[in-house]
């Protein structure tokens, strides 16, 4: 199913087309309007005029995150503060927040890019869509809202808590057939369904959107079997657009953007080149038709891959494989490319969540090692063994597998990685 078959399966030529007259419309505006590009694209000596082809993009300077603290909180809007009908923010937690705003035409299109997403996800006018996300200036449940009321569906605002037993008796009082949450509040959901004795037929549910967070295969296997629905990834930032810039299709074969209202690069995010179809890197994305917040090759800190080939769900819009995790994140460990990410997607396999870990890089010699310190605390399936000593045995050679090199595993005493939350989640030694 697409929502706009006419937009979605564009011949690729036309689509390139219209990505570069919508470029040419934006580069004009925001070094018309916005003085941070317009003072970037003069110092690197930029003639706006003069970006025609979508390869040109690539003259043009990256924009990162702490351009936009720095221009906190208006200074990146391209049009009047009364042209503004709405404000969300990221989270601010290591500082200043980045202020986003919209107009009633980002309002417009951003509904339309949710209503493709939650189409593909397969929501129809006839489904019942609980949104478990925060209503709030985080960009989540306000989005899902819009778009599924665009298509039609019958929302059930439940908001984002802790009361999982609430969101159940919502689930099956109101006949909800489609939850859009985090992966990992999907999980803890699934998981309070099983210890309530309640059956996954006794539920409507039969689609989960889900968003906001990495996450693993083995995790989509989980949430899927404990509550019988098909699962879908869904991609978005804040400073973007929120929801809405990609996401699956019932094949599950990579994330589809929405490439009439984004261009996507990924770079290598040390050196900053281009990289192929194939190989992983930092996305890099520049919007076609935001007006209150526009952004030119704005740096997100995600990895993932472009994919080739077409979809055979007939969409013709670029795919990209799942956010792996964050730029800042990726450990280069023996010439290995190592995420946190790979950790929980092996921890996840043997219990149903995932246990406070610290990663520790060291070197013995000319060799890099890496040590997990994992807390008892969680790891349900130790309640079933006899001999912890095996289990940690086991853990080592699942990691070690995973990872493609030796892991030591350190198991420490509950609460132990609690006490250490405000520090890093990887301490590197080999400095």
């Amino acid at each position: 199913m697409m929502y706009n078959r006419k937009i979605e399966s564009m011949p690729r030529e036309d689509l390139e087309q219209l990505q570069i007259e919508r470029l040419q419309m934006t580069l004009n505006r925001v070094y018309r309007n916005v003085a941070f590009y317009k003072n970037a694209f003069e110092s690197a000596g930029i003639d706006v005029e003069k970006i025609r082809t979508l390869e040109d993009l690539r003259e043009l300077p990256f924009t990162t995150k702490e351009d936009l603290i720095k221009s906190y909180p208006y200074d990146m809007f391209a049009v009047p503060l009364r042209d503004i009908v709405r404000i969300h923010s990221s989270s601010g937690t290591t500082g200043k927040p980045i202020a986003v705003g919209y107009t009633l035409n980002d309002i417009r299109n951003w509904s339309e890019l949710v209503a493709r997403l939650l189409t593909a996800g397969g929501i129809t006018n006839q489904d019942f869509v609980q949104i478990s996300l925060n209503y709030s200036l985080f960009t989540g449940g306000l989005a899902y809202h819009y778009g599924a009321e665009k298509i039609g569906s019958s929302v059930i605002p439940a908001s984002l808590t802790g009361d999982i037993e609430r969101q159940i008796m919502i689930m099956k009082d109101f006949k909800t057939t489609a939850l859009v949450s985090t992966p990992s509040y999907a999980l803890t959901i699934a998981n309070a369904v099983e210890e309530m004795k309640i059956h996954p037929e006794e539920l409507f549910l039969k689609y989960g959107l889900f968003s906001a967070e990495p996450w693993s295969e083995s995790l989509r296997e989980k949430i899927e079997g404990k509550l019988r629905i098909v699962a879908t990834d869904n991609y978005g930032l804040s400073e973007i657009m929120g929801p809405g810039v990609s996401g699956e299709c019932q094949e599950k074969k990579g994330l589809h953007v929405n490439e009439d209202h984004f261009i996507i690069e990924v770079i290598d995010p040390k050196t900053l080149q281009p990289l192929r179809a194939g190989e992983e890197g930092e996305l890099v994305f520049t919007t076609l038709t935001k007006e209150g917040f526009p952004l030119i090759r704005y740096r997100t800190g995600d990895m993932s891959s472009l994919l080739e080939g077409p979809c055979s769900c007939g969409r013709t819009f670029v795919r990209m494989d799942r956010v792996t995790g964050r730029s800042d994140d990726m450990m280069l460990v023996n010439g290995v490319k190592v995420y946190p990410s790979k950790i929980d997607e092996v921890l996840m396999k043997l219990g149903d969540t995932v246990p406070r870990y610290r990663i520790v890089l060291g070197r013995e010699g000319e060799t890099d090692t890496i040590e997990i310190m994992l807390e008892i605390s969680g790891i349900g399936i130790l309640d079933e063994m006899k001999n912890i000593l095996h289990y940690r045995e086991r853990l080592q050679a699942a990691l070690s597998a995973a990872i493609g090199m030796p892991v030591k595993v350190l198991l420490v005493e509950p609460e132990t990685i609690k006490r250490m939350e405000s520090g890093p989640r990887v301490i590197d030694r080999r400095k």
